[in-house]
């Protein structure tokens, strides 16, 4: 069973920055790898980025290029998201997934860390 847990949100100022972390517990290595989604109020959840656990490839929507970045721990079994140059547009709950090696799947889920940017 793996086990994802966020942390770091909070209320930032429009071009300001943050620092998303998920902690994962269970067997997470020998998956594809971790990412980040995030869902607005009245929109549908989407994808933010994605780091693979074997060799550290990473993968980012179009809205977040240039200004997020993923990178992972190893050693601490944890996944960061730095957020940077924040917009309003970026305003939303943001979620940590696991997915699988064999089926691809987003199968684990942690419980959410709310994001909130202010003009």
């Amino acid at each position: 069973q793996v086990q994802l847990v966020e942390s770091g949100g909070g209320l930032v100022q429009a071009g300001g920055s943050l620092r998303l972390s998920c902690a994962a517990s269970g067997r997470t290595f020998s998956r594809y790898g971790m990412g980040w989604f995030r869902q607005a109020p009245g929109k549908e959840r989407e994808f933010v980025a994605l780091i693979r656990w074997s060799g550290g490839s990473t993968y980012y929507a179009d809205s977040v290029k240039g200004r997020f970045t993923i990178s992972r721990d190893n050693a601490k079994n944890t996944v960061y998201l730095q957020m940077n140059s924040l917009k309003p547009e970026d305003t939303a709950v943001y979620y940590c997934a696991d997915r699988g090696l064999v089926q691809g799947e987003y199968d684990y889920w942690g419980q959410g860390t709310q994001v909130t940017v202010s003009s």
